[in-house]
């Protein structure tokens, strides 16, 4: 069922929209000034707005500028009692689907509605399709748990449910972020990443969410935070589990209200941002331990994604080594040295503990040393010294 925003000053407007939308079976809001409808633009998600050109505070054309910043997408129809053809014009300029005079037609009205509504879902099923086509840097693998993965990613990186990756350190839980993020329909949006664990506990709070001029000692001026800088984006919350529990409270109230106050600041602030959250640890064993809060846990795990260990995915060695060979002789401007089935059989016995990234640097370690070619002896000298 379409959403739909209407704004206008004359109550008696907004109130005969309201039922004759309802009645068609559209769920309406209403707002009263250009200045309420940019807020709840900001907070809500419409499939059409309809709004009046002549308002007090902000007019509609002030609105139309501002909304069609924040989402493009949103078919806007301009209603309003004082038209002539240079308003219309300018409104259609400025990024209006249609202009309605007042009194409004109702049939005319109904239809520019349905046409706005088809439009809407036009735009967002070409978005789904082009991120579906869109060539993106391949999870390399093809064992069952990277598989799993994959799928997973294809069912839920087009929607906007918080993730939550798991898996030891140097698995790749990194690029499952990022996969999420360009195959979504915030991919044209920025992906802003986070390591909590590199942050000290003092700062994480005004690095997440900015704080003001003065707020502290060191704040010579206003910073703006990690959540403000992924808004419209995605947000990559890397070691989650070592975030402080002041800062863990802060976040929690950003995905529930998805407002955010920046520190030493009064002003609430609304941001518009997917949640990506990875930890190597077991956040309910640090929930028992009281290191963790459990409802921030539930808010972030809307989807669980595991990234198994480099050993308990070794069919993919040759690939992954395979993958490494040409990237770092590309990165080193060499020809791709050939490894031997043997080497890599060897390469496939060893405990990983250091998962991809140690594979990565073993690769890089055996072109730097080796011949042409990569012998089991080289795998024996440079591996296993």
């Amino acid at each position: 069922m379409a959403s739909v925003l209407v704004i206008d000053d004359e109550r008696a407007i907004r109130n005969v929209l309201k039922e004759i939308l309802s009645n068609e079976g559209y769920l309406t809001e209403e707002a009263a000034d250009g200045e309420e409808g940019l807020k709840k633009f900001q907070q809500n998600k419409y499939d059409v707005v309809f709004c009046d050109i002549k308002m007090p505070k902000m007019d509609g054309l002030e609105f139309l500028e501002k909304a069609t910043q924040l989402n493009a997408d949103v078919p806007i129809i301009m209603i309003s009692g004082h038209g002539n053809i240079e308003t219309a014009v300018e409104a259609v300029k400025k990024g209006a689907f249609d202009f309605i005079s007042k009194p409004p037609d109702l049939n005319r009205l109904l239809i520019t509605l349905r046409n706005a509504v088809e439009k809407k879902d036009l735009t967002v099923e070409t978005k789904v399709l082009k991120r579906k086509i869109k060539h993106v840097a391949e999870m390399v693998g093809e064992s069952a748990p990277i598989q799993k993965i994959k799928d997973t990613i294809e069912k839920v990186a087009p929607t906007d449910a918080r993730v939550l990756v798991t898996g030891p350190n140097g698995s790749g839980k990194e690029m499952v972020a990022k996969w999420l993020h360009e195959k979504s329909l915030r991919s044209s949006g920025p992906l802003v990443e986070v390591n909590c664990a590199a942050i000290p506990s003092e700062l994480i709070e005004s690095e997440l969410f900015g704080h003001e001029k003065g707020s502290f000692t060191s704040a010579l001026k206003q910073r703006i935070g990690k959540f403000e800088q992924a808004n419209g984006g995605t947000l990559f919350l890397d070691e989650v589990g070592d975030m402080s529990l002041s800062a863990q409270a802060k976040v929690l109230r950003a995905l529930q209200e998805g407002k955010i106050t920046r520190v030493g600041g009064d002003k609430e602030i609304s941001v518009d941002v997917r949640v990506v959250a990875a930890t190597n640890k077991n956040l309910l064993e640090e929930v028992e331990a009281k290191n963790f809060r459990l409802d921030l846990y539930h808010r972030l795990g809307v989807i669980l994604i595991h990234v198994p260990s480099l050993n308990e995915r070794r069919e993919d060695i040759p690939l992954l080594t395979e993958k490494f060979l040409k990237d770092i002789a590309a990165e080193y401007g060499q020809q791709v040295k050939k490894i031997d089935k043997k080497a890599i059989q060897l390469l496939q016995e060893h405990d990983w503990t250091g998962n991809i990234r140690e594979l990565r640097n073993v690769v890089e370690r055996l072109i730097i040393l080796s011949g042409n070619t990569i012998t089991p002896n080289d795998v024996q000298s440079y591996v296993f010294p």
